[in-house]
């Protein structure tokens, strides 16, 4: 399945959705604190028809690289995004546990 992301930011807000060709698949929310140089995200939500395929996986990654992009660290409020990103070997430049 080909998956297609888009940021919505505004201000130090924003949400980043999680499409195929047809419709969105999932959404994770976050806001920037910018003095920390930090992106919290908040929630990580997959539709009910796409659970179980590690899509929530792909929206943590996916801020990851948007914080890498950026130069910030993230805090993880959503505990699924918590425990994702504490099984990765390879975001310690942003993730913190």
């Amino acid at each position: 399945m080909e998956l297609f992301f888009e940021n919505h930011k505004s201000g130090n807000g924003g949400f980043i959705t999680m499409k195929n060709h047809h419709e969105e698949i999932g959404r994770l929310t976050y806001t920037i604190v910018p003095e920390l140089k930090k992106l919290i995200v908040s929630y990580v939500m997959v539709f009910p028809k796409f659970e179980g395929q590690g899509l929530g996986k792909k929206l943590v990654e996916n801020s990851v690289e948007f914080a890498r992009k950026n130069g910030w660290t993230i805090k993880a409020h959503c505990s699924y995004a918590h425990a994702v990103l504490s099984r990765k070997a390879d975001v310690e430049d942003v993730f913190m546990a």
